[in-house]
């Protein structure tokens, strides 16, 4: 390890803690708010529910004005749903997005959930199963909707106990691309922004290598999650350049072959 790594190291640590000295007494103050609540309450308790000691649960960091949410897992599900809506796809697959995707969706559109790790959840209009992105179980040109959002990024990296793979991100795009029949529909989400691997969490592409990848589809929409936040529909291609760590929303149709 390199003299300058070895400082890189030493700073970020130095920077942590000293972040959690900050911290430390607006932790202890909360802490005896929570105390003097818990005192409050007790002494009030009309005796409808049973109050311990060992029931206590302190939630310390809910005090909050606005309701805090995680912008790319909240409106690219969101933005996928109104797709949906509008397409109205007689069966739609989904590999590997985030399961209350697939959850939510199947109110209105039958759903097959498929994962390395398939998710047993109990709903009509639902189903689950096993797929490696890498080698679909499906016969070339058979679905007509199918969705792969926030899951690319991260394929061939060994996050997630994968092989390590360089190539892993281009041959499951290359599989979502076979199983689609002409006119089909993909939905697909991906970190965008300055081209560049965070390993071993996941990639950041940008717009060109994305549609680049995607040859013979035809982009219908494309729509952005911008790093200072909310959802730009049909936003402009050239916006990537600015973002760090932007999430694209993109709807592609397979061209006829």
């Amino acid at each position: 390890m390199t003299n300058q790594r070895i400082k890189m190291y030493i700073l970020y640590a130095i920077k942590r803690t000293a972040r959690s000295i900050l911290l430390f007494p607006k932790k202890i103050i909360i802490f005896f708010s929570f105390l003097g609540q818990w005192s409050r309450f007790r002494s009030r308790n009309d005796k409808r529910f049973a109050l311990r000691n060992r029931d206590l649960y302190p939630c310390l960091n809910d005090r909050l004005t606005t309701t805090p949410f995680d912008a790319h897992y909240t409106y690219h599900p969101a933005w996928a749903a109104r797709v949906l809506a509008k397409t109205k796809p007689a069966l739609h697959i989904d590999i590997s997005s985030i399961l209350h995707f697939s959850a939510v969706i199947s109110a209105f559109v039958p759903v097959k959930f498929y994962d390395y790790r398939p998710a047993h959840l109990q709903l009509d209009n639902y189903e689950s199963g096993f797929a490696d992105l890498k080698a679909l179980p499906f016969e070339t040109g058979s679905i007509e909707s199918i969705s792969c959002m926030h899951t690319i990024e991260h394929i061939g990296l060994g996050r997630y106990g994968d092989e390590l793979d360089v190539q892993g991100d281009i041959k499951a795009i290359n599989e979502l691309k076979r199983v689609t029949r002409s006119n089909g529909q993909i939905l697909f989400v991906t970190p965008v922004g300055q081209p560049r691997i965070e390993f071993n969490a996941h990639r950041i592409y940008s717009f060109e290598q994305i549609t680049e990848y995607f040859e013979g589809c035809e982009l219908i929409e494309f729509s952005l999650i911008p790093d200072e936040g909310g959802l730009i529909v049909d936003a402009e291609p050239a916006m990537v350049k600015n973002q760090r760590y932007g999430c694209g929303c993109f709807l592609f149709k397979k061209k006829s072959q």
